[in-house]
């Protein structure tokens, strides 16, 4: 029980440095053409945006907009932002697929054998990969857009309902 928690905390967090490698590596420079350059704007000066104006995707963007002194390289903030939100996004995805898989495959203590638990970590890595590396997935992880932070709380709340008061990585992390 105890390496499996282990594995699936060490593999959960390469999946999420692969993820977020990736993502960073590919945000947009500047801004796209379309509703990113608004959301962008309206965070680094903390205005109103279209509605329902996302504030607190903005209220996020801007923290992420005080890491720079340059104004050039506000979007370049808030595209990172996005990168790490879906990142940490493909992260719970992960968790969520081995928590329904070993339910499915674990009844008791007794059934964490090597095969279960490499049925069950290589279904969260393939269904994790699989999601991140997806068309809409990664065209929305990459620029300064509402889609992954939405898609962040979106993994966090559904972590929470998995694992009752608890969110799901809070869980996995303290009984690592």
């Amino acid at each position: 029980m105890k390496k499996y928690t282990l594995w699936n905390n060490v593999i959960g967090w390469i999946i999420f440095g692969i993820a977020a490698f990736v993502y960073l590596s590919t945000i947009e420079p500047t801004t796209s053409f379309w509703d990113c350059g608004e959301y962008i704007a309206t965070s680094y000066k903390l205005q109103v945006g279209h509605p329902p104006g996302a504030p607190t995707f903005q209220l996020l963007a801007r923290f992420f907009t005080l890491f720079t002194n340059d104004v050039t390289k506000v979007a370049m903030c808030v595209n990172c932002m996005s990168a790490l939100m879906s990142a940490f996004t493909i992260l719970f995805l992960f968790w969520t697929i081995t928590y329904f898989a070993s339910k499915i495959l674990i009844k008791n203590e007794e059934s964490y054998s090597l095969y279960n638990i490499i049925a069950i970590l290589g279904a969260g890595v393939v269904g994790a990969l699989a999601f991140a590396f997806t068309d809409s997935f990664w065209f929305n992880a990459v620029e300064g857009e509402v889609y992954a932070t939405s898609s962040f709380f979106t993994a966090i709340t559904f972590g929470q309902l998995l694992s009752g008061k608890e969110m799901l990585m809070i869980h996995i992390l303290l009984n690592g």
